[in-house]
């Protein structure tokens, strides 16, 4: 039986199993959310073409309160002073094309927001949810990842007791890999939507961090230099991982490698961000290895390191979850795996732009 047919299978049974205390299958209800299970299509796609992306945070620019989608919440709350607002009262899926354009300039300018109480948007299904995307973007498709079936637009994170989905490291002492989504991309992700169909009990937090506010946090002339540097991110990785026969064994499309600079500017906000992340940056262009190795290292140390400028994601049911991946790095924690639970979450992931250099002028070499 190939890689496919058994993660196939193994799909199909999980809807009627559940794990209880001591590991031992029993028959129970039908899991409600069985339709956005991982499917692994072994279908192959060509490799992603350029397009033009306009960001609707321009068109909330033009509104006369960019901000009036949070009129009717009965809180908004900061995380933390660097990132991130919490949310309850306001129902995204009622919202419209100005709302939505106003959510995108908000999520921009706090790096993320969650929702709370988004039990409709969640159970409108697959369909809304495509509709949803496309409204901030051209949807991504992940080239290894399993999908509901049939909307491969939907990028799935899965793990429950005997099976995982997710790119992880058994040889690690950490499940934390800070990241930027399918960074390798030419147009990497802007606004994000995510959200959990089950939790466990406890655990299965995401940490978010202000990958402007890491950025800020360096002495001037170290930025000057950053901004003139330009690194490689790549797909190699995460294929070789999903062919070794992890992850569901499958690669859509052939990994990528691009060159984007270690400084990015937002195109809505002009905010400066640092722009590397250890799952996918492999080397700094123009510097010896060591060079390259030692200056990356410190960057991914000191991401790791600040708490201070990072927020923490408890879910919850019905929560939705929207972050810039333009300016803002992430972790799953893997931490509930002898619960035996599942955590199973959906991600809309629109494209945005090719990342604009903070410094003018600076050249992107083709691969």
């Amino acid at each position: 039986m190939s890689v496919v047919e058994t993660v196939t299978e193994v799909s199909q049974a999980l809807p009627t199993l559940k794990l209880h205390a001591g590991g031992q299958e029993q028959k129970t209800e039908s899991y409600s959310y069985a339709n956005l299970l991982p499917y692994f299509s072994p279908e192959q796609y060509p490799p992603l073409t350029p397009f033009k992306h306009e960001d609707p945070g321009f068109r909330a620019l033009k509104h006369a309160d960019p901000r009036a989608f949070l009129k009717n919440a009965t809180s908004v709350v900061e995380l933390t002073p660097n990132l991130g607002t919490e949310v309850h009262g306001v129902n995204l899926a009622a919202l419209d094309n100005e709302g939505r354009d106003q959510l995108a300039l908000e999520v921009a300018r706090r790096g993320l927001m969650v929702f709370r109480g988004q039990h409709e948007f969640i159970d409108r299904g697959p369909d809304s949810y495509l509709e949803w995307g496309r409204h901030f973007g051209r949807l991504h498709i992940h080239p290894t990842s399993g999908h509901p079936k049939d909307y491969p637009q939907i990028h799935l994170v899965y793990k429950d007791a005997k099976s995982s989905y997710n790119f992880e490291r058994e040889d690690s002492i950490t499940s934390t890999v800070w990241h930027s989504d399918v960074s390798y991309e030419l147009q990497p992700p802007g606004l994000t939507t995510f959200f959990l169909l089950s939790q466990p009990t406890t655990g299965g937090d995401t940490l978010f961090t202000s990958q402007i506010s890491t950025l800020k946090k360096l002495s001037p002339s170290f930025v000057a230099f950053l901004r003139t540097l330009s690194a490689v991110h790549s797909g190699v990785e995460q294929a070789q991982f999903s062919r070794s026969g992890k992850r569901g064994g499958i690669v859509r499309r052939e990994p990528v490698e691009h060159v984007h600079p270690l400084v990015r500017r937002h195109p809505v906000t002009g905010e400066e961000a640092l722009y590397v992340n250890r799952q996918f940056t492999t080397r700094i262009v123009g510097l010896k290895r060591e060079e390259s190795e030692t200056i990356l290292k410190f960057l991914y140390d000191h991401v790791d390191k600040s708490a201070d400028l990072q927020a923490r994601v408890k879910w919850q049911p019905g929560t939705v979850v929207l972050w810039d991946n333009r300016v803002t790095a992430h972790s799953a924690i893997v931490d509930y795996g002898k619960s035996n639970e599942r955590r199973h979450g959906a991600r809309i992931t629109p494209q945005a732009e090719r990342p604009i250099p903070a410094l003018e002028g600076l050249e992107l070499p083709s691969l």
